[in-house]
């Protein structure tokens, strides 16, 4: 059975080296990206540079740790920030990696929303996106682009931004910090760093490395409707192009993640995060129907991460598979009781939105006293499977 699956497998993803951002083929031990452009350059420059911040010790590297994948390197469950460092974010600091194959938020043909950055969507692209964070009053806190643009106009690489953008940029504050935002987006777009696709399991597409028994079992699994499911989310398929998978279709989902006690925002107890229809600017005010669903996030360099799911509940992948599985059959594991012994399922949510939590899709479709869909041993094949996702594969 597992040799049938695997010459299956190795089948579907024959060897094809393709060029390109898009194709997502490119051997790892093939040919030398090519130079970073001057405004990419730039970008890199800016996204390095801790002196944009309030407290002078927060740059975009700092939550964004190439090492760790592009997500953070440590496990809090929202990262500090303000300016004394002091201040605890609302949501886990998700991965930028990939995150240049990403869209807009839009509903796609089938009313599904798809798309948008940051958990919630808000942001329209990579510029706007990284806009954000130096006036957030929780992350790099400054005051608004004019205070970001003084402390750029005296970095060492001042004279730089003035060689590209005019010498009486820095007179311009918006004009300048626009342009901050678009050589952060460029730089995110031209370095391979933060799209290498340099994964054993591309390895694998491309026919250059062999998945062991376990991982071969654990992609079964990860793919198996009846099983994890997680396919359905997270497509693990080369697309019709030939492009490698990304590991995430960029859609929403409310997986009735439990509440978090790591999160100061929680010990109110009146206080729920509800996600896509609570955005800001109200554009999604009027879908009660999605209050509580999150962005699904690329699965690619999962293992690396230190929390998982937009609140950090969970800080293992065993865990947070184990979660998965036995969120239905044995939910008493994962939530509070209430008063009467009964458990307060969904706790992280309002009583009026729990019916939003997705029940019917596998393995979410289970009830206490139902076998959950992965056993222990299936859930550490899927975790060697998902290990084989990592960036910098070296045989």
């Amino acid at each position: 059975m597992i040799e049938q699956l695997w010459r299956g497998v190795a089948a579907s993803a024959a060897v094809a080296v393709l060029a390109g951002c898009g194709g997502g083929g490119s051997s790892a031990s093939g040919s030398t990206a090519p130079p970073l452009s001057a405004q990419a350059e730039l970008g890199e420059r800016i996204f390095n540079d801790v002196s944009l911040s309030a407290s002078g010790q927060q740059s975009c590297a700092s939550c964004h740790d190439a090492a760790n994948g592009h997500a953070p390197a440590n496990s809090l469950a929202a990262q500090l920030g303000g300016a004394s460092l002091d201040l605890q974010g609302g949501r886990s600091t998700p991965s930028i990696r990939y995150l240049a194959f990403n869209t807009a938020f839009h509903f796609d043909a089938e009313g599904t929303p798809t798309g948008g950055f940051f958990w919630d969507g808000r942001a329209t692209s990579l510029q706007d996106q990284s806009g954000r964070p130096f006036l957030n009053g929780v992350e790099m806190a400054n005051a608004n682009a004019a205070e970001v643009i003084d402390k750029l106009s005296r970095a060492s690489y001042a004279a730089q931004f003035r060689q590209l953008f005019g010498a009486d940029i820095f007179s311009r504050p918006d004009d300048a910090f626009t342009r901050v935002t678009l050589v952060l987006q460029q730089y995110q777009r031209e370095d391979a760093d933060f799209r290498p696709f340099s994964s054993k399991y591309d390895e694998f597409l491309r026919g250059n490395a062999n998945l062991s028994e376990q991982e071969v079992r654990g992609l079964a699994l990860f793919n198996r409707a009846d099983k994890g499911n997680c396919a359905a989310c997270h497509p693990s398929a080369k697309a019709a192009d030939g492009s490698h998978p990304l590991f995430t279709d960029f859609s929403y989902d409310n997986l009735g993640v439990p509440r978090n006690p790591e999160l100061a925002q929680n010990a109110d107890p009146t206080f729920f995060d509800l996600g896509l229809c609570a955005r800001e600017g109200g554009d999604m005010a009027a879908r009660g129907d999605l209050c509580g669903a999150f962005k699904v996030p690329s699965l690619r360099n999962v293992a690396l991460r230190r929390v998982l799911f937009h609140n950090g509940r969970f800080k293992s992948l065993k865990d947070a598979l184990t979660f998965y599985v036995q969120r239905d059959t044995h939910p008493e594991k994962w939530y509070p009781l209430n008063s009467d012994g009964s458990v307060n399922k969904f706790d992280d949510l309002p009583a009026t939105y729990r019916a939003n939590v997705n029940t019917s899709e596998a393995p979410y479709n289970r009830r206490p006293g139902d076998a959950p869909a992965l056993s222990d041993a299936e859930i550490d094949n899927v975790i060697a499977f998902l290990s084989t996702l990592s960036d910098g594969y070296a045989p």
